[in-house]
């Protein structure tokens, strides 16, 4: 018999279970978002109680608020350390079950700020990782969203359980992934900017530059001269570059019309990237965008694009939607959305 201290306190609620072969023995949870560290040890002796003889401890290691979700973390790990047990960390979002028969699916807790970190789910299982988005942006899912933050935003279907359970917690441990450190999914507030690399608006005098990033970019995909001339040349269209030892490593443009900037290129030479350019350019066009009254931001990026898409994400875009080949034959492009409100 396998007898589990499940905690979580990644959410307004402190949970705290017992949990024998599967069978829930103590459950005791307590709300308030400001509580965690005073009530938690209350919660555990009240638990141990009903059973003091503990195999593992089974923990929500988030995403959640920084303070809160570490109350639980630091309590749980010292606990196993002392009693020399395993010590399991699990995603906090994969323990809010959603009604039987739900198939296709969203949570979503408070990340404060006015956002909600959430991930999605299809046939019981998260696709892809937990993210911090707008609540707005949940809207355009056009799913099933449950969970406390889904509450709070008027995104939620029903009240079904909005918070981690322990049984939730449980199945996670047995089937989901593990996790041996905190779960983080906000993006910081502010970077350390590129180091030696200065940006300014783009003139024609950068073309020659330009092409040459296009063509080692993107080779038989890239844009032509003339291209670049003519949206160098159109109205409601921001290009900026960045400048290493005076020369043009990179570049971003986008276009703003009826409250929507269109990112039309993010590039990077290939020998400047993972310097944080592209993060910066991209930061900035968001500013542009702003002084611009957008109130939101769309792009397109190809499949399996595995060097732009953890840079759109730390940045709040989410995928709302799929254009089979946009880029050629076969080659489908993610719909990405950022809300700016």
């Amino acid at each position: 018999m396998t007898t589990s201290l499940v905690l979580d306190t990644s959410t307004s609620r402190t949970t705290v279970g017992i949990v024998q072969d599967g069978a829930e023995i103590a459950h005791f949870h307590h709300d308030d978002p400001l509580a965690h560290g005073e009530v938690l040890p209350r919660l555990v002796a009240q638990a141990l109680d009903v059973c003091s003889e503990v195999d593992e401890v089974i923990v929500g290691m988030g995403p959640g608020p920084f303070t809160g979700l570490r109350v639980a973390i630091a309590f749980g790990e010292s606990f196993a350390l002392a009693r020399k047990i395993p010590f399991i960390g699990i995603c906090s979002l994969d323990a809010i079950v959603p009604p039987p028969g739900t198939h296709d699916y969203a949570v979503a807790t408070d990340a404060r700020r006015k956002e909600v970190f959430w991930a999605r789910y299809e046939g019981g299982h998260r696709i892809g990782q937990a993210q911090t988005s707008s609540p707005i942006t949940l809207k355009l899912l056009d799913i099933p969203i449950f969970g406390e933050g889904a509450i709070k935003y008027g995104l939620a279907q029903s009240e079904h359980d909005p918070y981690p359970q322990v049984g939730g917690l449980i199945a996670a441990a047995r089937n989901g992934t593990h996790y041996s450190t905190p779960i983080y999914v906000r993006r910081p507030d502010a970077f350390a900017a590129p180091k030696d690399v200065t940006f300014r608006p783009m003139n024609a005098l950068d073309l020659v530059s330009i092409f040459d990033i296009e063509k080692r970019a993107y080779a038989k995909e890239s844009w032509s001269m003339a291209q670049l001339k003519e949206e160098l040349a159109s109205k409601n269209r921001w290009y900026l570059v960045a400048e290493k030892n005076s020369s043009v490593v990179g570049y971003v443009g986008g276009l703003c019309v009826h409250g929507v900037t269109d990112v039309l290129t993010l590039t990077v030479h290939p020998d400047f990237r993972r310097l944080g350019i592209a993060r910066e350019l991209l930061r900035r066009l968001i500013d542009w965008s702003r002084t611009q009254k957008a109130t939101a931001m769309m792009l397109e990026m190809r499949i399996g694009n595995v060097e732009a898409e953890p840079l759109y994400l730390a940045f709040g875009f989410v995928e709302i939607s799929h254009r089979d080949n946009y880029y050629g034959p076969g080659l489908t492009a993610i719909i990405m959305r950022k809300d700016l409100t």
